[in-house]
């Protein structure tokens, strides 16, 4: 069983223990996982440059917990659609692998359609 298997087994226990599954849809889950993404994204509203990198130093923990909301709802997700996680990324990185070659791709921002 891998890492990623067994966090996903203990958010759903958590979430089953406490019979919150009924709330549970994957609109809903789509929605929160987004919520928390953007109370993320909050910590580093309206900074710029290095203000960022020492930002994330000072707020590490509150980091670390809007990280572990996004994990938990994305496990949730994956879990009630029977997605694995593991098998999606690594077929998402074989995809993108081909749309953005190393030779034309390194150190560029552009979208695999500007390349």
């Amino acid at each position: 069983m891998s890492d990623l298997r067994e966090l996903a087994e203990k958010v759903v226990c958590f979430r089953d223990e406490r019979e919150w599954k009924q709330f549970h849809n994957p609109k809903d889950l789509a929605l929160s996982l987004s919520l928390e993404a953007s109370e993320l994204l909050e910590i580093f509203q309206w900074k710029e440059g290095p203000a960022i990198q020492q930002v994330a130093k000072d707020r590490q923990q509150e980091v670390a917990d809007e990280l572990a909301d996004v994990l938990s709802y994305l496990l949730l997700m994956a879990h009630d659609t029977g997605i694995d996680l593991e098998s999606a990324l690594l077929s998402k990185l074989a995809a993108n692998a081909s749309r953005y070659p190393i030779e034309k791709a390194r150190g560029s921002s552009k979208k695999y359609s500007d390349l």
